[in-house]
């Protein structure tokens, strides 16, 4: 039997949390349990079906749920301008941000609507257009944003001379970066919020090893059956190896709930799972040198796509 953990959640009653990829998986979790703990909780999605149902399920699991829809694809920065532009015309303060949504391994490479490789566009740049354009709100909300990074990023570089894997795609590699770029991009906007008295804390959490949808059949992203990855995470979590998506959301939820300062990184006590804790920054997000370049090469290309 799979081993359970969990957390106590403070009284959240009042504030306005937003959680990207929450119409399945860990994100549906995470949505589920700030709604229980009293938040209002808006659900940016691409696949507005399975919005809508992940909120009815919410709304069966948590009496009196405040849970609403809004449309995001976070491949096209003109989805990202819209929703931004939505949150801001309803000018209510934002008390938590999840960046959880994600894509993973497509099989030949894949472009975004602006032309970016899929994972890097997704993954990275979809959330970094995202915060930038909340940020007014989440100042405001004196916000703590959760990054969801992966365990794929504890080992690993960016190719600085070649971001968008267009020599030799390879789709471990192009995920792994993807989810290092997440985590320089949290440490950084720590940082710059403490410099410039933003009043927001930015911290990385990673859910460890849990069977979800990122390896399912996706025939929109080349593959049309369930990869072989995870038939195993599935079988292993089935028998306790591995954690649950209510277990592997849970370092997220500590991440976006602790009273703190930012800069922290939160995950499962061991590899592949076990109670949410602090832990130290892996070796590919240290050089805070990268994670200042990274932001200043990830603005120029937001800029550049949205000004075409």
């Amino acid at each position: 039997m799979p081993h359970t953990h969990d957390l106590t959640l403070p009284d959240l009653t009042g504030q306005l949390a937003v959680v990207t990829g929450a119409s399945d998986g860990i994100g549906t979790v995470i949505a589920r349990r700030l709604a229980a703990a009293g938040a209002e909780v808006i659900l940016p999605v691409r696949n507005q079906h399975k919005g809508t149902t992940a909120a009815r399920r919410i709304h069966a699991d948590v009496s009196g749920a405040k849970i609403s829809i809004r449309s995001l694809d976070l491949s096209s920065l003109k989805s990202v301008s819209a929703l931004v532009a939505d949150l801001t015309g309803e000018a209510r303060p934002i008390d938590i941000l999840v960046n959880n949504a994600g894509v993973m391994h497509p099989p030949v490479r894949q472009e975004t609507l602006d032309g970016f490789e899929l994972q890097w566009g997704t993954n990275h740049l979809g959330h970094f257009a995202l915060t930038l354009g909340l940020l007014p709100l989440l100042r405001e909300g004196r916000a703590r944003i959760t990054h969801q990074s992966s365990i794929a990023a504890r080992k690993g570089t960016l190719n600085w001379e070649d971001l968008d894997h267009e020599q030799n795609y390879n789709m471990m590699k192009a995920y792994t970066a993807s989810k290092i770029a997440i985590g320089l991009f949290a440490r950084e906007l720590d940082a710059r919020s403490r410099t410039n008295g933003w009043g927001i804390s930015s911290n990385l959490a990673h859910p460890g090893i849990t069977p979800t949808n990122l390896l399912a059949a996706q025939p929109g992203m080349g593959r049309n059956r369930v990869s072989p990855e995870r038939r195993i995470i599935g079988a292993l979590s089935r028998i306790g190896v591995v954690g649950t998506p209510d277990n592997a959301a849970l370092p997220a939820l500590m991440a976006a709930t602790t009273p703190d300062t930012g800069d922290h990184f939160f995950g499962p006590g061991h590899t592949l799972g076990g109670p949410p804790t602090a832990q130290a920054h892996w070796a590919p997000t240290q050089n805070m040198d990268d994670a200042r370049r990274l932001w200043e090469v990830s603005e120029q290309l937001i800029n550049h796509r949205t000004a075409h």
